[in-house]
């Protein structure tokens, strides 16, 4: 078990990043408890892993690539499987936040939601990141993927939501 100093570093980082948890577990679980529970098993899969943490590296980083390793894990999981739809939130107003009042956005936004939805949890995990502004060097350290391969993806995701929406 890490020190005591490492421990409060640690808690800092998470609150910091909290969002990151938040957004990932919104992400894959519809139902809050299950919601809750997910981002339980990420903050305890983050507290396993720390020791092993490289400052080197971003923290956000390091911290997505965990969260959205036992995201899709979950879901991969027949018995998650059968309890959760796996959609996306439409409470994630972080992702693409319409303008106020604006039925048309809105309506656009709720698209995307559902198209993120449908897509397999890869695929999810690259939209959301990709949305989240990371860069393409920063998708594929987090996926454990080839730059070249998230700008392929990307490129094909972009082209999908253009054509379905």
């Amino acid at each position: 078990m890490p020190p005591a100093h490492d421990r409060a570093a640690f808690t800092r980082l998470l609150q910091d990043h909290h969002g990151i948890v938040a957004t990932v577990a919104a992400s894959y679980c519809r139902d809050p408890d299950d919601r809750a529970d997910l981002a339980q098993d990420i903050a305890v899969h983050l507290w396993r892993a720390w020791p092993k943490y490289d400052p080197a590296k971003t923290f956000s980083t390091w911290m997505y690539r965990i969260a959205l390793n036992v995201a899709i894990s979950a879901v991969r999981s027949a018995t998650v499987r059968h309890r959760h739809a796996v959609p996306f939130d439409e409470t994630l107003h972080d992702l693409a936040d319409p303008a106020p009042h604006d039925p048309q956005a809105e309506q656009q936004v709720r698209a995307l939601h559902r198209f993120i939805h449908a897509q397999a949890p890869l695929d999810r995990a690259l939209l959301l990141l990709y949305l989240d502004d990371r860069s393409h060097r920063d998708i594929a350290d987090i996926l454990g993927l080839s730059e070249t391969n998230v700008a392929t993806k990307i490129s094909r995701l972009r082209q999908r939501i253009r054509t379905e929406l």
